[in-house]
């Protein structure tokens, strides 16, 4: 009944769509691509000259202006960091003119031509992307000052309104939510697992990125499943003319991305990255355990015709630990964990006509861990198979409408074996979801987006919800403009927290509804000095139904049945979690700019995030640990050869040998934690005392913040230019200022004179850590 629901919805919005008639005359479609790779551009805009006919290109880097009156035009393609194209057209009555730009990335050619004025307006820009939606470019991740290597999780970080929990964590706590409500992606397909060890490295390799969205909220009506955000990665499709590469090398870590083209039909590009800091830093670092990882991705594009394309995709990662917990005792117990994500793509993208344009996608992802340490031992996996399918319709130059569809079918493992019982758990779930949503421009001052989702999630209770979304774009002046959204979200997920390493997720069931939360969002946007971006954006989020794990869930849990030995089986999620409700709301600042010698961003967010939890701080509200009221981040990159240049006076130019200097500033208010507020102990006999009777009784739930977070990174990055390849060492240093931040408070106690002495210590996040490293590119 759920698959025909999704194709009798795909059926009928296709019917509606077609019956809408463009203006007379014809229409012209088109690619916009890289010259130089043939990797194709998102978000390039493409316009007739002297018209307000226009459209930007989509994630295929495909564009589609219908209704256009017969004439003869200039057809204009611009993207930021490329020299703007021209082409002249002819459009005839019931035509269609197919244009593809290949766009030159813009250099620096001599001492007096710097080509800037034909890039795409910063005002132009801001107006086309989403609310809260910020696109990161590759190049300027790699330039920031990170451990070891350049991520991507890091670097989100500096963002307004995305906060880590710890130095030792690269999790994304997005304005107020949880890691689990934010839907991570690579080319499709789902990951649920986007760590490494430590958190110091994310899944995602930076050198295998092609484009990064990150929505923070207010995202359309073609996301759902996750409450705060959204991290869509596309990795390179490869480069279509020639063979090229990049290799690094680092302290920890070494990788390689290498492109091949496949003659006319296509091209392949592959990574892959293993780490060793256990052959390292364990030289000057007592107690670092025995563990690696290695990843890869490999993708193949495949240009069958001007209206099919295939796209197959693959990500594999594996985390290896074996650490013996006395390295001097050849009895000693040892503890052996892996873990790890594998990820499988396939997208076919066809053209039914020039203003109908479609992605179809099969995707799984496959998580799994294996633990195994002395009479404890754990297996979790979980599987998602997915189908969908994402339609897009031009109707007039003014009027588009998306719609599709989404088939989830999850599946979940988990046993555990320990002494009392065993853990044997297994949950299957089907999600299906259609959506529409519909962007119009009745004039060229206002943009409005309308979407609808539908979703159907069944697992062991169905569960049905609509979901609204609705935002809208209005122009100022030219420089300027307002945005506003709004929007209902639903999630069946749920993370299972424990203490070490990786977390379980499980699904809404008989016992646990969905969980729902509500955006606000008001924005405005201003270009200054042509390059340079302000956007200030204020939100409020209201959650319902949320689920806090239960750490005390052994004292209700019940077995659901007992083994032929006795012993206890524990086989469903009654009793893990407590009903929670919450809001977050705060106000954020982005100052950006993207090109030019200097490059960059300042951030600052004021926020408050609470929650309010059945059985928890006598049912008051109080803030999670993620809470932040003030962060702040400074991030730069400065060419320093052409800097000076500026500060002289003269003209920028591209040199053979190039210095980059690059930092990051960050600073936030201290989180919360819950504290002693008295002592008391309790004696097995009367005038009898002994250590072990000592209970400390707590303040309100996290009522004490602890000192204020800073840190300072540096790099200094040299680039040698050769005929056909680069060579690019440099120097980084974390946390520059070596300075003590406080990760959590420890009390120990002792009893001495028969009273009690009790001692406050601090643990602190990451030290120092320099790290020399080598990229080179060909």
């Amino acid at each position: 009944m759920k698959y025909r629901f999704t194709r009798n919805i795909s059926v009928i919005l296709l019917l509606l769509t077609t019956t809408l008639t463009a203006a007379p005359g014809g229409s012209v479609t088109g690619y916009a691509y890289d010259k130089a790779n043939r990797e194709s551009l998102i978000g390039a805009n493409v316009f007739i000259a002297n018209t307000r006919y226009g459209s930007t290109t989509n994630g295929n880097g495909y564009f589609s202006i219908p209704g256009v009156p017969v004439g003869e035009y200039m057809l204009v393609c611009r993207y930021m960091g490329y020299t703007a194209q021209e082409e002249k057209i002819k459009i005839t009555v019931g035509d269609n003119s197919t244009v593809n730009f290949l766009l030159k990335p813009e250099t620096l050619e001599t001492e007096a031509v710097v080509v800037t004025a034909d890039s795409l307006r910063t005002s132009e820009r801001l107006f086309q992307q989403s609310i809260s939606e910020i696109k990161m470019d590759p190049r300027h991740i790699k330039a920031m000052p990170q451990i070891a290597e350049s991520d991507l999780m890091r670097s989100l970080q500096t963002l307004p309104g995305i906060l880590p929990i710890s130095d030792y964590s690269s999790e994304l706590y997005v304005r107020g939510g949880m890691p689990s409500e934010n839907l991570y992606q690579i080319d499709g397909a789902d990951v649920y697992n986007p760590e490494h060890f430590f958190g110091l490295f994310s899944t995602f390799n930076t050198d295998a990125i092609k484009n990064v969205d990150i929505s923070k909220g207010g995202f359309g009506a073609e996301y759902g499943g996750r409450l705060s955000s959204v991290l869509n990665v596309t990795n390179l499709d490869g480069n279509r003319e020639s063979f090229s590469g990049d290799v690094s090398i680092s302290l920890l870590s070494a990788k390689t991305t290498l492109q091949v083209p496949m003659g006319n039909w296509g091209s392949i590009s592959g990574s892959i990255r293993r780490t060793y800091f256990d052959k390292t830093y364990s030289k000057f670092i007592d107690d670092i355990p025995d563990y690696y990882f290695y990843d890869g991705h490999l993708k193949a594009f495949i240009d069958i015709s001007d209206r099919n394309k295939l796209t197959l995709s693959t990500y594999q990662g594996q985390d290896d630990l074996n650490f013996e917990l006395d390295a001097d005792d050849p009895n000693s117990e040892v503890m052996k964990y892996k873990w790890g994500n594998r990820t499988l793509s396939a997208r076919w993208t066809h053209i039914f006509s020039p203003q109908l344009f479609s992605n179809f996608w099969i995707t799984q992802s496959f998580f799994s861990s294996d633990f195994d340490f002395e009479l404890l031992r754990e297996k979790n996996e979980i599987t998602d198979l997915t189908f969908k399918g994402n339609l897009q319709y031009y109707c007039t130059n003014d009027l588009d409408i998306q719609f599709g569809y989404e088939i989830k079918n999850l599946n979940g493992f988990l046993k555990e074996e320990f002494p009392g019982g065993t853990v044997d758990a297994s949950q299957t779930a089907r999600h299906y979801a259609g959506y529409t949503q519909l962007s119009w421009s009745p004039n060229p001052l206002w943009n409005i987006n309308a979407g609808l989702r539908y979703n159907a999630f069944d697992s062991d209770k169905l569960y049905t919800d609509w979901s609204p979304r609705l935002s809208f774009k209005y122009r100022l002046d030219e420089t300027s403009s307002l945005k506003a959204a709004f929007g209902i979200y639903h999630q069946y997920l749920y993370k299972i927290p424990r203490a070490f390493i990786v977390d379980i997720w499980t699904t809404a069931d008989e016992y646990y509804d969905g969980s729902d939360a509500t955006h606000f969002i008001l924005g405005y946007q201003k270009e200054l000095f042509n390059t340079v971006s302000v956007e200030i954006e204020a939100y409020y989020k209201n959650y319902n139904q949320l689920y806090v794990y239960d750490n005390f869930y052994y004292v209700d849990i019940q077995p659901t049945r007992y083994d032929d030995n006795g012993q206890p089986v524990y086989g469903n999620t009654q009793g893990l979690f407590l009903d929670a409700n919450g809001n977050s709301y705060g106000l954020e600042l982005l100052v950006r700019r993207d090109t030019g010698v200097f490059t960059g961003w300042l951030s600052s967010a004021i926020g408050r995030t609470e929650y309010q939890v059945d059985g928890l701080n006598q049912g008051k509200a109080f803030p999670p640990r993620h809470d932040r009221l003030l962060t702040m981040s400074m991030v730069g990159n400065l060419n320093v050869r052409n800097g000076w240049r500026m500060v002289l006076g003269r003209p920028k130019r591209k040199d053979k040998n190039e210095w980059c200097l690059g930092w990051t500033l960050v600073y936030s208010t201290g989180q919360p934690i819950t504290t002693t507020s008295s002592v008391y102990y309790s004696a097995p006999l009367p005038d009898q005392v002994y250590p072990g009777d000592l209970n400390l009784y707590p303040t309100e739930r996290n009522s004490f913040r602890l000192p204020a977070y800073a840190r300072f990174d540096l790099s200094l990055t040299y680039t040698r230019h050769y005929k056909n390849w680069s060579l690019e060492p440099y120097l980084q240093a974390y946390n520059l200022g070596n300075r003590e931040n406080v990760w959590f408070i420890d009390y120990e106690r002792s009893f001495e004179n028969n009273a009690y002495v009790q001692e406050t210590n601090t643990q602190s996040m990451l030290p120092l850590l320099p790290t020399l490293g080598i990229n080179i590119h060909f």
